[in-house]
């Protein structure tokens, strides 16, 4: 007990290096335990799933057409589905969006279709009624909703089970209320998901059975199986449709297969990987830096340690009172991170919502085992600082200790070693960070520089979805494009407004279409090459600001009845015609070969991702092609909030059943396609500038404790002759 409060009146007594060495110690705990229990909730906490690990997830891939990882069609789905002897279960997702009335305001809801079994399949039981019955995969009209829609659109109405909602103005009855789906696999805003999941809109079913992919597919492997096996028996379930089906789009693709847990965190996996590795290097130096101090305190108490044992004090009783000062330390320091940590974790969902697809309301828990180990490891740092330098002075001479004790020492040579390889080390982990950071910014500040190929400032974007009943066909859909533009143009304050099918770097938002020269060898459907597809209303390119380099826009005579005719990418002309010049050329476009005229060439666009350009770019009238989701652009320099009620208001005066969904500008679209190489260079940069900090303040620290020590050898060299600029230079060489 007289140990622990000499211990504790020791550290008292020094401020500065007690202040020092808890707050630095402190931020490598609380950075370590913020970053590990974000990792912990995104990469090792399972999803919701009954034994998701046994989940899998099934893509199509057509890799002669540089498309990977897509969704699997409606056919192989079904000819899957009654041939595989790989999954227990076996159910698939059409994504689709609704739009829900009779429940005050039209609102539009995220969601998707599935198979009856879909659910099941999951693992997920519903907290009232019941699951989809195979019988009502096709026909009936039922939907299962969330937790937070019964509470926020039904008030919590414990009837719920047998009531009716309108979706897409179809009646459906509500037969299940799930809890919430994860963010992480459902998406934002995922909120009722109905059955009959092989009808697309807008699309016949001779169209959707040509081999498109719709479905997101997924599987439960049977008991036993791995994944592993589960790859080795697809090449034959794919030989068996290809044989089967030999003229559907996807013939020749391959499936690929990932668990559920590896799908949703994959793309992140390396960023976070990298971002890991900076923050346990800051843990390293914080810890380095520490044992440094102690180092440099206890190695100065070296007339202390001889003087006790000089009076009869023995080895263990030292050893002991150097362990209990270092513990005081360490748990200050655990104290003091935990703190941080507590404060630091509910933060991170908020920040990471502002980079990456990341829900903002995602609940983090501060991660207790890492808490332990960051702390464990702190202590095991003071353990160690503080018995290295009590052994090695217990084991010196006594005369010789008292002797050094009463010139001031820094340390023997041994210790003054281990100082200097732990400043190399925090100098060097420091400046790696700062590395590391440096190439992160440039390559960010290239990626932002990038040429996208339209202007995203005060620009609006809104996605509004076509019931079928009232907009069966292309030609209403062409009159609902007419009448919404006529209304948007007599707004003032807009400068020019246009219709799309698609929204730039938004994949989900993204089409394809297959094409091919119509002169020349015509190859087979299902060895086509993929461009980025864009069904274009007018005044496309003026609200874009993407640039007609040749040729002409679409006029009011490119309609149905009338020639097709296209737009095709820069890249796109050089890369289909060479050095030919592409107007008046013809390509067959789409599943059923149609022949179009090319009219023009526009600049080229960032589709998918900034950093890659598609290679071919084709751009279809609206008129002559279109689906029921219609993307809304409008280019005004009035405040978002402001544009979203005034396209509200024009598109009530066209349609009152109709909403607008994620209304955003498309600064912010460009801003989240960025946001993964934003985040890694702010925390990577962070990181880099708490690690310099850490490792200047301890050298710094180090260096004056030290100075402090040789208070009595400085006087004596200084009283036989030297200059004040030899102590600096003296202090400065070993520093």
């Amino acid at each position: 007990m007289n140990d622990i409060r000499f211990a504790f009146r020791k550290l008292r007594k020094s401020p500065a290096f007690t202040l020092i060495a808890v707050i630095t110690l402190a931020l490598g705990i609380g950075l370590n335990t913020t970053i590990f229990s974000l990792i912990n909730d995104l990469f090792l906490r399972g999803l919701p799933f009954k034994e998701p690990e046994r989940l899998l997830h099934m893509y199509s891939n057509a890799r002669e057409r540089n498309l990977l990882e897509l969704a699997v069609s409606i056919p192989r789905f079904q000819h899957y589905r009654e041939a595989q002897k790989i999954f227990d279960g076996f159910g698939g997702e059409n994504n689709v969006p609704f739009t829900l009335t009779g429940l005050g305001d039209p609102v539009q809801l995220f969601g998707g279709k599935v198979t009856s079994n879909y659910f099941d399949v999951l693992g997920v039981r519903p907290i009232r009624g019941r699951n989809f019955l195979p019988e009502e995969e096709e026909t009936a009209d039922v939907a299962m909703v969330t937790e937070n829609f019964w509470q926020k659109r039904m008030g919590g109405d414990a009837n719920v089970i047998g009531r009716s909602i309108t979706l897409d103005g179809v009646p459906h009855t509500i037969v299940g209320v799930l809890a919430n789906l994860p963010f992480s696999w459902a998406g934002p805003n995922a909120e009722i998901w109905t059955t009959k999941p092989f009808t697309v809109p807008g699309l016949s079913y001779e169209r959707v059975m040509r081999g498109s992919g719709f479905l997101r597919v997924v599987g439960r492997l049977k008991p036993g199986m791995t994944i592993e096996q589960a790859r080795v028996a697809l090449p034959s379930l794919e030989q068996s449709y290809r044989t089967q089906y030999p003229d559907k789009i996807d013939s020749s693709s391959v499936n690929t297969l990932k668990t559920l847990p590896e799908d949703v965190t994959g793309n992140l996996r390396p960023a976070f990987a990298t971002l890991l590795a900076a923050v346990a290097c800051v843990l390293l130096i914080a810890c380095s830096n520490v044992a440094n101090l102690l180092l440099v305190r206890f190695s100065g108490r070296s007339r202390e340690i001889a003087l006790r044992m000089a009076l009869g004090a023995s080895r263990a009783s030292v050893l002991r009172l150097f362990l209990f000062e270092s513990l005081f330390v360490s748990l200050l320091a655990g104290v003091a991170g935990a703190a941080l940590a507590w404060q630091l974790v509910p933060l991170v969902p908020q920040m990471a919502a502002n980079f990456l697809p990341f829900d903002p309301a995602t609940r983090l828990e501060l991660s207790v085992p890492v808490l332990a180990f960051t702390i464990a490891l702190s202590v095991l740092t003071g353990l160690a600082m503080g018995i290295y330098p009590a052994l090695q002075t217990s084991r010196a001479n006594l005369v010789n200790g008292l002797k050094e004790g009463g010139r001031g020492t820094s340390g023997s040579v041994r210790q003054q070693r281990s100082r200097r390889i732990l400043v190399s080390a925090q100098v060097a982990l420091s400046v790696t960070l700062l590395a590391g950071a440096a190439l992160l910014i440039t390559s960010f500040v290239k990626l932002s520089r990038q040429n996208i190929g339209f202007r995203p400032e005060n620009l609006w974007i809104g996605l509004v979805t076509l019931p079928q009943a009232p907009y069966p066909d292309q030609p209403t859909r062409q009159r609902f494009v007419e009448r919404t533009l006529a209304a948007l143009r007599a707004v003032p304050g807009f400068q020019s407004a246009t219709i799309s099918g698609d929204i730039p770097l938004i994949a989900a938002a993204a089409s394809n279409t297959l094409y091919s020269r119509a002169d020349g060898e015509i190859l087979p459907i299902d060895k086509r090459a993929a461009a980025a597809n864009h069904d274009i209303a007018s005044d496309y390119f003026r609200t874009w600001g993407i640039p007609i380099l040749a040729g002409r826009d679409f006029d009011q005579h490119d309609v149905t009845d009338h020639q097709n005719v296209i737009l095709i990418s820069q890249a796109g002309a050089k890369k289909v015609f060479g050095n030919e010049n592409p107007i008046g050329k013809t390509l067959l476009v789409s599943s059923a070969s149609v022949p179009v005229e090319i009219i023009g060439v526009v600049g080229d666009v960032r589709t998918r991702r900034v950093a890659d350009p598609d290679e071919v770019e084709i751009y279809r009238p609206w008129a002559q092609e279109n689906f029921p989701f219609a993307v809304i652009a409008v280019r005004s320099n009035l405040r978002e909030d402001a544009v979203t009620k005034l396209v509200q208001s024009a598109l009530g005066t066209v349609d009152p059943g109709l909403a607008i969904a994620i209304p955003q500008s498309m600064d912010a679209v460009v801003a989240q396609a960025l946001g993964q190489a934003r985040l890694m260079m702010w925390l990577l940069g962070l990181f880099a500038g708490v690690a310099l900090l850490l490792a200047t303040v301890g050298i710094y620290g180090a260096v004056a404790y030290t100075v402090e020590q040789r208070t009595g050898e400085i006087g004596v060299r200084m009283a036989l002759g030297a200059q004040a600029l030899d102590v600096l230079r003296l202090v400065v060489r070993q520093g």
